[in-house]
């Protein structure tokens, strides 16, 4: 009875740690997440322009802030138990954020693009939380705020390209060989695939929209968020996280390699909604693929925990 009676009194001092009840805190909320929307508006509007505009591209990115929120509410016990020592550090946090903001906004051309100055949100972001909690409650959020700022946005084109051509290659070749292994005759020049039927020829250019980066991004995030919650041991996690990119690839080639085949039906097959939709339909396979990732590692591996003794326990 006196455990119960001790858990539900540090519950409840715990949940009015700010001085605020729960109505007050959910109004305070809502008002600073409005003003940091306002302060960084054209940051939010043209991410969100892109998840509505792409969203096999770029859809994901609007669930990233879902999957940080659930990241924090999986720890909420240990942030509880947790004290509440507002940090001033995080102070010159936010400020270098948003000078650093105003810089990737009104500066020099070569900083003015989407991912630095979500760069910058993300530090604004985490000199706010650091401000109001304090490093004891860093130690947890630290990751959700990495995860979101990270994953959650779009990548500019000038950063997207430099691993681009290298996918539309790999993404080709591979289309190339699966194909001609199924006695299709087709041919490859560049990344331009060459489908022969009946005398005629069906042409596939894997453009850099063909290339598999956002796929591959996108299971990146996944395979993170998996391994946040589902794998115990550090390896098991990179693991998991390093087969998103096999995955990604293979995935993508087999993509390719359909809207090859389906050239031959329709050339406008290979363009357009119908091709975006392709995209769609191949994440679900995809998926699959992964989660058969994920439970070999967790039922076919078996891993030592710290805690375990060698030997069979007495008594």
């Amino acid at each position: 009875m006196s455990t119960t009676h001790a858990s539900i009194v540090n519950t409840g001092s715990s949940t009015e740690r700010f001085g605020l009840s729960g109505r007050q805190a959910a109004i305070a909320g809502a008002v600073v997440a409005a003003l940091f929307i306002a302060v960084f508006w054209e940051w939010f509007r043209s991410q969100f322009r892109q998840a509505i505009e792409h969203p096999s591209d770029w859809g994901h990115t609007l669930l990233i802030p879902a999957i940080a929120g659930w990241f924090v509410w999986l720890k909420r016990e240990q942030l509880l138990a947790k004290p509440v020592r507002p940090a001033w550090t995080g102070l010159v946090l936010v400020v270098i954020g948003l000078a650093g903001y105003a810089l990737c906004t009104l500066g020099p051309a070569s900083l003015q693009h989407h991912n630095t100055r979500g760069i910058a949100v993300g530090l604004s972001l985490t000199g706010f939380v650091l401000l109001v909690t304090g490093w004891a409650w860093m130690q947890i959020l630290w990751f959700p705020i990495l995860y979101m700022v990270a994953f959650g946005q779009y990548v500019s084109e000038r950063l997207i390209s430099f691993v681009t051509y290298k996918l539309q290659d790999l993404s080709a070749k591979g289309a190339y060989l699966l194909l001609s292994a199924f006695g299709m005759d087709v041919d490859l020049s560049g990344n331009v695939l060459a489908v022969f039927s009946r005398g005629s020829v069906h042409m596939l250019n894997v453009a850099e929209a063909c290339s598999g980066m956002r796929m591959l991004v996108a299971f990146l995030a996944l395979g993170v968020a998996m391994a946040y919650v589902s794998l115990p041991t550090m390896w098991q996690r990179v693991t998991l996280v390093a087969m998103g990119v096999p995955v990604a690839v293979f995935v993508n080639v087999l993509r390719v390699a359909s809207l090859g085949l389906l050239t031959l039906y329709d050339v406008e097959f290979a363009a357009g909604e119908f091709h975006h939709f392709i995209g769609l339909v191949w994440l679900v396979p995809a998926f699959l693929l992964y989660l058969m990732v994920l439970w070999i590692l967790t039922n076919l591996v078996e891993v030592q925990h710290p805690n375990a003794k060698g030997g069979p326990h007495a008594g």
